[in-house]
């Protein structure tokens, strides 16, 4: 397809949860609204671009279902999701956002008594069938991404009990994806220690998966409502309006960049 045709196909925007799609649809002019198996889809422009938002709902089948969906039903061929996570390196504080240059599902395996093995789903998950864990994004468009961000502070949490208040910083990097939401921290550091990675949510590297079947680009924006950890349920409530907030705001910066 040439970028004409790309340009003006429609964006799809996926959230999982209503606090972050809403922060979208409000934005959105000469809406209209349809229901595609159970999904929401709201079709319109959002800053002059056209765009097809859709609340997914939680993990990784909704999120592929409604990825599959805007694909397929709506002909977009760039797919976004926006929301929270949980952060897992420790550069990386509540209220920052990473961008996700490699997607993996952590929980796509081999389990057997001698633990789990991860494997890249869609392969055999036998020895020697694997062929690497995750989807990458390409070099460019992560420098397109990286120029687009701008020096524009970011709006962060807002300080509560004391806390100091701090602009959100901006990573690119590896984003971990599961059916589960971490609350502990020996699992935390469990998926540090095997696979690496900044933030860990539950949908964008299925996303990542679908929108490769369908010859899509992808692009997954997290921004961490919490670290992961024991206090991970607590913060997740506390923070999830204001980190969603900074994950849209940065959406929206970036999506010229697609």
């Amino acid at each position: 397809m040439d970028n004409r045709g790309r340009s003006a196909a429609p964006i799809g925007i996926l959230c999982a949860l209503p606090e972050e799609m809403r922060l979208f649809r409000g934005a959105v002019e000469d809406a209209r609204t349809d229901t595609r198996g159970g999904t929401e889809v709201v079709t319109g422009l959002l800053d002059g671009a056209a765009v097809a938002l859709a609340d997914a709902g939680i993990g990784k089948v909704n999120a592929a279902v409604t990825a599959a969906l805007l694909c397929d039903r709506y002909g977009c061929n760039r797919l976004v999701l926006s929301g929270v996570g949980g952060a897992l390196d420790p550069a990386v504080a509540i209220g920052d956002v990473v961008v996700g240059t490699r997607l993996i599902q952590h929980d796509y395996g081999r389990s057997t008594d001698a633990g789990f093995t991860p494997y890249r789903p869609g392969v055999w998950p036998f020895p020697g069938t694997t062929r690497g864990l995750g989807w990458d994004m390409s070099a460019d468009m992560e420098a397109r991404l990286r120029a687009a961000v701008g020096t524009e502070p970011l709006p962060g949490v807002r300080v509560r009990g004391g806390d100091v208040g701090r602009a959100p910083l901006v990573h690119f990097g590896t984003i971990l994806t599961g059916d589960a939401f971490i609350a502990g921290d020996g699992v935390r550091q469990g998926l540090v220690d095997r696979f690496g990675g900044l933030l860990v949510e539950m949908e964008g590297a299925a996303v990542a998966q679908v929108a490769e079947r369908f010859g899509a680009r992808w692009l997954v924006i997290r921004a961490a409502s919490d670290l992961a950890g024991h206090d991970s349920g607590i913060d997740f409530r506390v923070f999830l309006d204001d980190a969603a907030h900074t994950a849209a705001t940065l959406l929206r910066r970036l999506l010229p960049a697609l």
